[in-house]
């Protein structure tokens, strides 16, 4: 008789084999202390500095953010009660899609448990509602972005990484009267490096698509007000629906949309994974909510992490350790092998207390396994200097080869 529970335990320990088998570690971040965190397993309770935390401002700490959440579930309890339909439509949520409108220019926004659900119900039904839609993807969009086209059912065209020839290749070859949509991010996480938004704004104008730009790693950090990249190249009024996410740069938890009030309003309405979903705590929404408004007028926390990352961006030029991009924030050292990737993290882990997650297949191709490493405005010059000597050394002793990147411009 066929055994469900061997042929999966077969399947985990191939992936083990490969190096590509998943494992978390379990911390405590620390209030008031980020980037510090407790590890717990093995010696537990040891203390432990976090390099890859998408909290990439801090603003999961910060005093203001903590106040409104606290206030909030003082005030509302812990969780909202229901889909945003039927008794889960908080204020809190009302007021942060004012001001995430507001803060890129739009007419509407919307907001979801996760950024994830954002992309796949707003692409569902951006490419299955339209008559005809042809979606042209590029070829390192999230996983969100292609499970919403693959769901929408429209037909879909992949382009190859940031190459504008090849989208405007694909894009004539379209026939003219159907609708298209173009789907991007503006930072690819994984690489770190910046989509040529200006040429793609140009395309969309010139062959009659709508775009659809995710800035999940981008807002909040980037641009007049943490607007994004398309601000800060002054041309969002260009792109016709912004993504975004508040797990990042705004520190709580959720994803959002924001564009056109008729297309929100279609999304809202027609989005499967919008309707039958519970809405986020109103404490989590009142959190996001202080932190898109701290970070519309402070540049402070913007200007220290740019300052971290061009530190420990030069630091590891200077060391011939091989950097994939130095275009945005996130510093993603290039490793090259899973197991290696996996020895180098556990070393920075168990020698140094450094803590940074090996990315492996399928999140990037096998072959270029990498330490995604991201510096936040928090990590002191020193903590830099230090994470940058002990990855070197660790570096010569695993006998990775080294080379000398040139800076990639955005």
């Amino acid at each position: 008789m066929f055994s469900y529970t061997d042929f999966f335990s077969a399947q985990i320990e191939a992936l083990k084999q490969q190096g590509g088998y998943r494992t978390f570690l379990e911390i405590e971040r620390r209030a008031g202390s980020f980037p510090a965190a407790l590890k717990y397993g093995p010696g537990d309770g040891r203390r432990i500095s976090v390099w890859c935390s998408n909290d990439y401002l801090g603003m999961g700490q910060h005093p203001l953010v903590l106040a409104a959440m606290k206030k909030a579930v003082d005030e509302t309890g812990a969780g909202s009660g229901g889909s945003r339909n039927i008794s889960g439509n908080n204020h809190y949520h009302v007021e942060l899609e004012r001001e995430l409108a507001d803060l890129h220019g739009m007419e509407s926004a919307l907001i979801f448990p996760s950024g994830y659900a954002a992309n796949d119900a707003a692409l569902t039904v951006l490419g299955g509602r339209l008559p005809g839609c042809v979606v042209f993807s590029d070829a390192l969009n999230h996983a969100s972005m292609i499970a919403g086209i693959r769901h929408s059912g429209a037909e879909k065209h992949v382009f190859r990484h940031n190459d504008v020839d090849h989208l405007e290749e694909l894009l004539a070859g379209t026939d003219p009267a159907l609708p298209k949509v173009i789907a991007l991010e503006s930072v690819y996480s994984m690489e770190s490096d910046i989509a040529p938004l200006e040429r793609i704004a140009e395309l969309a104008e010139q062959y009659g698509a709508f775009t659809y730009l995710d800035e999940v790693h981008a807002v909040g950090m980037y641009g007049p007000r943490g607007a994004g990249k398309a601000a800060e190249l002054g041309i969002e009024g260009r792109f016709d629906v912004v993504q975004g996410t508040l797990a990042k740069a705004f520190g709580t938890a959720g994803g959002y949309v924001a564009g056109p009030a008729p297309v929100v309003d279609a999304i809202r309405s027609f989005a499967a994974a919008f309707i039958f979903t519970t809405s986020l705590p109103p404490a989590v929404a009142a959190g996001a909510l202080a932190a898109v408004r701290h970070l519309k007028r402070s540049e402070r926390e913007r200007t220290q992490l740019a300052r971290k990352s061009l530190m420990l961006q030069e630091l590891l030029r200077d060391h011939g350790i091989p950097v994939v991009s130095e275009a945005a924030h996130i510093v993603p050292v290039l490793v090259g092998d899973a197991v290696k990737c996996q020895n180098v993290a556990r070393r920075l882990l168990d020698q140094h207390g450094y803590y940074v997650q090996p990315i492996n297949s399928p999140s990037v191709p096998v072959g270029s396994e990498r330490l995604r490493v991201t510096p936040t405005p928090h990590h002191s010059d020193d903590e830099v200097l230090a994470f940058a000597h002990a990855l070197d050394a660790i570096w010569e002793s695993e006998r990775l080869p080294r080379r000398t990147l040139a800076p990639t411009l955005a």
